[in-house]
């Protein structure tokens, strides 16, 4: 077949989910012998672009300025030079941009237009761009219903659903318990370390993803005599002294403070998981996609999570003991005693792969092919 050029638009290329999609969807086209161009304000992975076969073109087309408008007529330029044949927009300004790009082109060359939504953005006309593609990728049904619920002029036959996936390679079933893993743990902060059961709860720090009900999680088993521990990587990061202090007054209060370890992020995260007992997903604003509740079912641990958004589809998918309605702490706590307490979670084929979202996408690309 007709080799493709496709050139996908995002901010910038430093770290996160909209990033990682990027890297992996210019991996399967280039192993399938198609040209990749990411267009970005640059990053550090962009050596790992480069490594993958891809092409960069830095362009700085997601700051907020009226300035950024000037680009549209550099995109333009790009994609008539390179005779882009799909033009794949990941975030709303690069979108707008698109959108302006592409009208000034004629119809007998336009690139086809693909949209990704990868987050639940603010319903309003700014955010309405990324359902305009002739083909939307929602990375869940959660973002597929959210989008036909504010944008109901959008045809519901353009819109493909598309999960995120993960590479088993990466996320290996490890033994419960994994007591290397554990020894790991421990080295990392000393609150972690004992044979009590741990909790982990992976995630940036915001109010967002839950640490108070996390902590609250804790104080009650605590109070009925468990060891437990909570492991937070990822809550300890630059700009954010101010919210692990609020946290760990909130430590404090509740008796907790010797038992939890807020870190800054991890690279070993499958290795965390494996050094756990139970996956908190505690985000109390719903997510597009649940991620972690995929990496640690892959490792063989169990997920407990707010049955809302992503996490909540997947969990009704995957591991339905793990669901508990929004905020119920009560039974967050009842729930969270009757599975560390029974066998570890079975193998189960994991449907959400690498493998399966890259082929999905270049099925959608195919779609467009002239």
């Amino acid at each position: 077949m007709r080799r493709l050029t496709v050139v996908q638009l995002l901010p910038a290329l430093e770290s996160g989910g909209v990033e990682r999609s990027t890297l992996e969807i210019a991996a399967a086209l280039v192993a399938a012998g198609h040209r990749a161009i990411v267009v970005s304000a640059g990053g550090r992975l962009v050596p790992r672009l480069d490594a993958i076969g891809a092409e960069h073109v830095a362009l700085d087309i997601g700051r907020k300025s009226l300035l950024t408008l000037r680009h549209a007529r550099t995109l333009r330029a790009l994609f008539a030079r390179e005779r882009a044949d799909i033009v794949h927009a990941r975030s709303r300004l690069p979108a707008w941009l698109a959108v302006l790009a592409l009208r000034g082109t004629s119809t007998g060359t336009r690139p086809r237009f693909v949209t990704t939504v990868h987050g639940l953005n603010s319903p309003s006309r700014y955010s309405a761009v990324m359902a305009r593609g002739e083909r939307v990728i929602c990375v869940s049904r959660t973002v597929r219903d959210y989008v036909l619920q504010h944008y109901p002029d959008t045809d519901p036959a353009r819109l493909r659903v598309i999960d995120r996936g993960i590479d088993p390679v990466d996320f290996p079933r490890a033994p419960h318990p994994d007591r290397e893993a554990r020894a790991w743990a421990a080295a990392q902060h000393p609150a972690i370390g004992g044979d009590g059961p741990l909790l982990l709860l992976p995630g940036r720090g915001t109010r967002l993803k839950g640490h108070s009900d996390a902590l609250e999680l804790l104080a009650q088993l605590r109070a009925d005599r468990l060891d437990a521990r909570l492991w937070l990587p990822g809550a300890r990061e630059p700009g954010r002294a101010e919210y692990i202090v609020e946290l760990e007054a909130l430590a404090a209060r509740r008796g907790v403070a010797d038992a939890v370890a807020f870190t800054a992020p991890t690279d070993a995260i499958a290795r965390a998981y494996a050094a756990s007992d139970l996956v908190l997903q505690l985000s109390r604003k719903p997510e597009a996609f649940g991620r972690t509740v995929i990496e640690a079912l892959s490792v063989g641990r169990p997920v407990l999570g707010w049955a809302h958004g992503g996490v909540g589809e997947l969990l009704a998918q995957l591991q339905p003991d793990g669901e508990v309605s929004p905020f119920d702490t009560h039974a967050l706590h009842a729930r969270a005693r009757a599975l560390l307490a029974r066998p570890p979670v079975p193998a189960v084929t994991m449907p959400h792969t690498l493998r399966a979202m890259q082929e999905a996408t270049l099925a959608v690309y195919d779609e467009l092919r002239r």
